[in-house]
């Protein structure tokens, strides 16, 4: 589902992938479905702003130059940051698959995914596929280990938690 509500509040969703092409694509989808997208080059560059908003949701190439997607992750897990993380990645990781390195990892995705599919995750994790069951659009969602929504239905990442 392509069509996004409007939102009251600005949902911000950091965008961590060293492909500026990638980031681009994913800004420009993240805007079309009313979410505030903020890319980063790399896992330290997201690190050192001092300035950036609360995220709803990390997605994160998995392979970058420097700390790793994966690095980046433990980082986080480890001063308890409980911001979900979606990862990207253009090859098959076994690291990505089921049980994942940290309990904040909630899904999966090849760059090659249809961009949809990351789309539902997203508005599920942020909470707005509730606004869309209550307008009568698609069933309401079940919830995941962090207590926020996680992802069902026909457009389910390839892994999920």
């Amino acid at each position: 589902m392509l069509a996004a509500m409007s939102s009251p509040r600005n949902i911000y969703i950091a965008v961590i992938d060293d492909d500026e092409s990638v980031g681009r694509a994913l800004s420009r989808l993240l805007r079309a479905a009313h979410l505030q997208p903020v890319v980063y080059p790399s896992a330290e560059a997201f690190l050192t702003d001092t300035r950036r908003p609360a995220f709803e949701c990390l997605v994160l190439d998995v392979q970058l130059p420097g700390m790793s997607g994966l690095e980046l992750s433990q980082r986080l897990a480890a001063v308890q940051d409980p911001t979900p993380i979606v990862f990207l990645t253009a090859h098959d990781s076994p690291a990505l698959q089921p049980p994942w390195p940290t309990p904040q990892c909630v899904a999966a995705f090849r760059k090659t995914d249809p961009g949809d599919a990351l789309l539902t995750t997203l508005r599920r994790l942020c909470g707005l596929e509730a606004a869309a069951s209550d307008a009568g659009g698609p069933r309401g969602e079940q919830r995941g280990r962090t207590g926020r929504p996680a992802p069902v239905g026909e457009s389910r990442p390839r892994w999920t938690r």
